[in-house]
């Protein structure tokens, strides 16, 4: 696939972005990345997705598509050729997609909401849903991994990418408030797990590092002060 075919707009440091381009690279395709900042956004952003006018894009010829779980989901559609994605079966498709969402909705927004509480209190009810969270997503680990390395199986696959976009982030959290929310006393399975996918080449090459994204934590705040 020739690069020209396939464009991605986004930032470096949006895991919903980081996981399209983990998509990408485990099907092996080439693309071109067109750095768009969500908060000024660019005239390609809009006339691509003019409805959400967010972040990322794929665009593949002259067809766009947007929302990232909808974007990985495509990405394995469209290129069948290399490793799967998405389970075969059904009813293990059907638990991929329910766990991405699950992320999406009730997990992942737990971690920006966590870097910004200020109390004590407030704090303390966020990790506590975040823990509760981890212990869910044990159980998930257990149910779809059937007793393998990753939610996919013996190989990475969607729920790894979804969950695994989020790890940079997560790690930046717990440093940012000086605590581990993910260890293996609480859960164990999913601990491993994300020692492998950190780990993985894959994950290496994409995932952005964790001094960059504090730096850029340093400044949202600093930006954020100000404007009060």
């Amino acid at each position: 696939m020739a690069t020209r075919d396939v464009k991605l707009l986004g930032t470096w440091s949006c895991p919903y972005v980081n996981r399209v381009q983990l998509a990408l690279k485990l099907k092996s395709i080439e693309y071109k990345f067109i750095e768009d900042n969500p908060y000024n956004r660019s005239d390609i952003l809009v006339k691509n997705n003019p409805v959400l006018k967010k972040i990322p894009v794929l665009i593949h010829g002259n067809k766009s598509v947007c929302e990232s779980l909808v974007i990985v989901q495509y990405i394995d559609d469209a290129w069948p050729i290399g490793p799967s994605l998405l389970p075969s079966d059904a009813y293990d498709r059907a638990l991929a997609r329910f766990w991405a969402t699950y992320t999406d909705d009730n997990w992942y927004p737990l971690i920006k909401m966590l870097r910004q509480a200020e109390g004590k209190e407030e704090k303390e009810a966020i990790i506590a849903k975040l823990t509760q969270g981890l212990i869910v997503l044990e159980d998930a680990f257990v149910i779809c991994g059937k007793g393998k390395d990753y939610f996919g199986g013996e190989n990475i696959g969607y729920i790894d990418i979804v969950l695994g976009s989020s790890l940079a982030w997560l790690r930046v959290t717990e440093i940012v408030v000086g605590v581990q929310l993910l260890d293996h006393t609480r859960t164990p399975g999913l601990a491993k797990w994300a020692e492998r996918v950190i780990s993985n080449d894959v994950f290496k090459d994409v995932l952005p590092e964790t001094k960059k994204l504090l730096e850029l934590h340093e400044k949202i705040q600093a930006f954020i002060k100000s404007s009060t």
